[in-house]
């Protein structure tokens, strides 16, 4: 992930009990199981370079913890606008669940009754984008999937709803960042997991 110009960190919290299940886990204030604790241990040696010139971590336990673990806390700022996607009358539910009773339905499409659209959460990943810009070096991000894959959509200079194609499991890392300069936004690394098994 070594480059001159700067990288943009992205990682998803560890493991919790609905991440294992598959559940839609929104604003719901879940904790880390032991598993996720572990992997976000694992984290301290994939974060050790590069330096950041600002760490920012959703509020919500399980990023806050993920960070703590991974060794950021002394330096991390919250930052609301890095919350999950708001599930609304979704949250807690599986997508199997959701469409057999609305057999069409996508999230990245759809948003959620009673919760956010997708454009709604494109608002808030497109403040973190800009805040990430004008850090002046490299950025680290604890956050959720479905937020970091709308905001990574959006790095790119796609439609939020780009975001489904890009999945993340959890305590992953992954990184943006440029090909030539700053008007080139790419993909560096995505979906990294490889600390969990070393």
């Amino acid at each position: 992930m070594s480059s001159e110009l700067p990288v943009i960190c992205l990682v998803r919290h560890g493991e919790t009990a609905w991440s294992l299940t598959g559940q839609h886990t929104g604003l719901s204030d879940l904790p880390l199981t032991e598993r996720g604790e572990r992997a976000a241990r694992a984290l301290v040696p994939r974060l050790r370079a590069p330096r950041f010139a600002l760490v920012l971590t959703s509020p919500l336990q399980r990023a806050v913890r993920t960070c703590e673990l991974a060794g950021f806390s002394a330096v991390a700022q919250v930052d609301a606008d890095l919350c999950e996607w708001n599930y609304g009358a979704y949250e807690g539910r599986r997508t199997a669940e959701i469409r057999a009773e609305r057999p069409d339905w996508d999230l990245f499409r759809d948003g959620c009754p009673g919760g956010e659209s997708v454009h709604d959460v494109s608002r808030r990943a497109d403040r973190i984008v800009a805040r990430a810009r004008a850090a002046g070096g490299n950025v680290l991000l604890f956050s959720s999937g479905h937020f970091l894959r709308v905001l990574s959509a959006r790095w790119l200079g796609l439609a939020p709803d780009g975001g489904r194609l890009l999945v993340l499991g959890t305590a992953s890392v992954s990184a943006l960042g440029y090909e030539h300069d700053v008007a080139e936004p790419v993909v560096r690394l995505w979906n990294d997991t490889r600390h969990l098994s070393e």
